[in-house]
C-alpha cells in the first residue's frame, strides 16, 4: 500500500506542477500532507515535517549565502570578462547562443554547485534570449542537462555519495568513467547545436548587420508550428523578432561606452545592443576585480578540499564580498535587497521541499518504493545488473534525493549484482548515468534557482527538459557499456 501511495503521490505532484494546477510550493507542502493523512499518520506530519526541514536546512542555508555572493560577484564585474567572451563568440546567431550557453554551463559547473552555475549562466545568457525572442526553456533545459553531467565530479556530490555507500574509492569509480561522461557531455553540445538551429529556423537567420539594416516593422516573426515550447516565458508567439532602439539604429549613441572612431558599426551595436551586463552600472569595482577573482578562488578551493562546510564558507564569503566591495552599510543594505527575491524564492521552495521529502521518508514510502524496483528485477538479468542499476537511476534519482538513492537502494543493488558476479564498481560507475536527468527533479534545490532567474514556469522547464535529459543519460549508459566500463 505504501510503495501505491509513493508512486501516486510523486505522480500526483508531477501532474498538478506539469499542467499549472498548483504552483511547485504549494504542491510540495499540500501533497505530501494529504498523503500523510491518507496512510494513516496525519499525527506524525509535524515529526516528518522538523525532520524533513533539518535535513534541508544546510542546503537552504548554502544557497541563501551562495546567491548572496555570487549575486555581489555579478554586480561588482568579476564574470564581466566571460561573459563578454561568450557574447562574442554568440553575438546576434541564435545556434550559437544556445552552444554558448552549454559551454558555459559546463565550465562553470567544474566548481561543482549547480545553484553556482546556473546564477552565473542565467545572468549572462538571459538578456540574449529576451532580446532575440528565444524560448527561455531552451536556456534551462540546456543548462540543467549540461550541469547535470558534470555533476558527476567527485566534488559534485553522488560520486562520492557511490564511494562512502560502497566503501570505494572514489577515483576508481570516476577517473574510468571519464569517456562515458565525455560522450554525455559532447551529446549535450550536439543537442545545443540542434536546439540551436531549430531557434535559427523558427526566428530566422540573425545577423547584427540585417538586424540593423531592417525596419522595426519588417522584423515581426509569427510562431510556427515547429515553434520550440517555451511557456509564457518562452518568446514565442507572434513576437517581434528583433527591435532595435533609435540609438541602435542610428549608431550615434551607445551605452555608456567609449566609442572608438575605427570600430566596425556591427561590432559596435554589439556592445551596445547585446551586452549581457550593464558596463556602466554603479555596482562595479575595477580596482577590486583581483581581490574578488582571488576570493573566489579562494572560496572554491576550500570547497573541493572541504576545510569548512560549504554553508559556512559561503556565509564568510558573503560577509567579505560585502564588507570590502561596500563598505558603507547603506550600499550593503541595497545589494542584500537586490538580491532577496532570489533568496526568498529559492529558500522557501527548498523549505517546501523539506515536507515532500519529509513525508516521503518518514512514513516508509520510499523505503517500500525502492524495495518494490529492487524486487521487480527478474533473475535473468543478474548479470546484467550494473545496466540495471544505470536504468534504474534514471527514474530513481528524479523521484528521490540523491541520498536517498546512493545510500538507501544502491547498496541493494550492489548486494543483487555482487550475487550474480557484477562487481560493487561497475554498480557503482553505472549509478552515475542519471544524473543529467536528477539535475531538473523537483527535490534539486538548485533547479528552482535556475527556473526562478529565468523566470520560467517550473512545469515548463520539466516538460522541454525531461526527454532530452533522458536521452543524455542513455548516451552515458550506452558509451560506459560499449567502452566496458560497466
Amino acid at each position: 500500500m505504501l510503495t501505491i501511495l509513493g508512486f501516486a503521490m510523486i505522480a500526483t505532484f508531477l501532474v498538478l506542477i506539469m499542467t499549472k494546477k498548483m504552483s511547485p510550493i504549494a504542491a510540495l507542502v499540500l501533497i505530501p500532507a494529504l498523503f500523510c493523512v491518507a496512510v494513516g499518520q496525519g499525527a506524525q506530519l509535524g515529526d516528518y515535517v522538523i525532520e524533513g526541514v533539518g535535513n534541508l536546512a544546510p542546503t537552504a542555508a548554502m544557497l541563501m549565502f551562495a546567491i548572496v555572493y555570487f549575486g555581489v560577484m555579478i554586480d561588482v564585474g568579476l564574470f564581466d570578462p566571460i561573459v563578454r567572451g561568450i557574447l562574442k563568440f554568440c553575438r546576434a546567431d541564435p545556434m550559437r547562443i544556445v552552444v554558448g550557453t552549454a559551454v558555459l554551463a559546463a565550465i562553470v559547473s567544474l566548481d561543482g554547485d549547480g545553484s553556482t552555475t546556473f546564477m552565473i549562466t542565467v545572468s549572462a545568457m538571459y538578456p540574449l534570449y529576451k532580446r532575440l525572442k528565444m524560448s527561455l526553456v531552451v536556456m534551462t533545459g540546456v543548462a540543467a542537462t549540461a550541469n547535470g553531467v558534470m555533476n558527476t565530479l567527485p566534488w559534485g556530490g553522488p560520486t562520492a555519495r557511490a564511494a562512502t555507500a560502497l566503501k570505494l574509492d572514489a577515483s576508481e569509480i570516476f577517473v574510468p568513467m571519464i569517456p562515458a561522461l565525455a560522450m554525455g557531455l559532447l551529446a549535450v553540445f550536439v543537442l545545443a547545436y540542434v536546439l540551436g538551429l531549430r531557434e535559427r529556423k523558427r526566428l530566422g537567420m540573425l545577423t547584427l548587420d540585417e538586424a540593423l539594416a531592417r525596419e522595426p516593422e519588417q522584423e515581426t516573426v509569427s510562431t510556427g508550428a515547429g515553434s520550440t515550447r517555451g511557456g509564457s516565458t518562452g518568446g514565442t508567439g507572434g513576437e517581434d523578432r528583433l527591435r532595435k532602439g533609435a540609438s541602435a539604429s542610428g549608431g550615434g549613441t551607445g551605452t555608456g561606452t567609449d566609442a572608438d572612431p575605427a570600430a566596425d558599426p556591427a561590432d559596435e551595436a554589439d556592445d551596445e545592443e547585446f551586452q549581457g551586463l550593464d558596463p556602466n552600472r554603479s555596482t562595479l569595482r575595477p580596482k577590486l576585480y583581483w581581490f574578488n577573482a582571488g576570493l573566489t578562488a579562494a572560496l572554491l578551493t576550500a570547497m573541493i578540499m572541504e576545510l569548512m562546510p560549504i554553508p559556512v564558507l559561503f556565509l564568510l564569503g558573503a560577509a567579505l564580498a560585502l564588507t570590502v566591495n561596500f563598505p558603507h552599510m547603506p550600499d550593503q543594505r541595497a545589494r542584500i535587497a537586490a538580491h532577496a527575491d532570489n533568496v526568498l524564492n529559492v529558500s522557501g521552495m527548498v523549505f517546501a521541499a523539506a515536507v515532500f521529502t519529509g513525508v516521503l521518508t518518514g512514513t516508509g514510502m520510499v523505503e517500500n518504493m525502492a524495495d518494490w524496483v529492487v524486487g521487480a528485477v527478474p533473475d535473468a538479468m543478474g548479470p546484467h545488473m550494473a545496466i540495471v542499476t544505470g536504468l534504474l537511476s534514471l527514474p530513481l534519482t528524479y523521484f528521490m534525493s540523491n541520498d536517498g538513492f546512493y545510500f538507501g537502494v544502491l547498496p541493494v543493488l550492489a548486494e543483487a549484482g555482487a550475487a550474480h558476479g557484477v562487481s560493487s564498481l561497475e554498480i557503482a560507475r553505472a549509478s552515475l548515468a542519471g544524473q543529467a536527468l536528477h539535475m531538473s527533479s523537483p527535490l534539486v534545490p538548485a533547479v528552482y534557482v535556475l527556473v526562478g532567474m529565468a523566470k520560467v514556469e517550473f512545469g515548463d522547464h520539466t516538460r522541454f527538459t525531461v526527454k532530452w535529459a533522458i536521452l543524455t543519460s542513455l548516451v552515458v549508459l550506452a558509451a560506459g557499456v560499449l567502452f566496458g566500463i560497466m
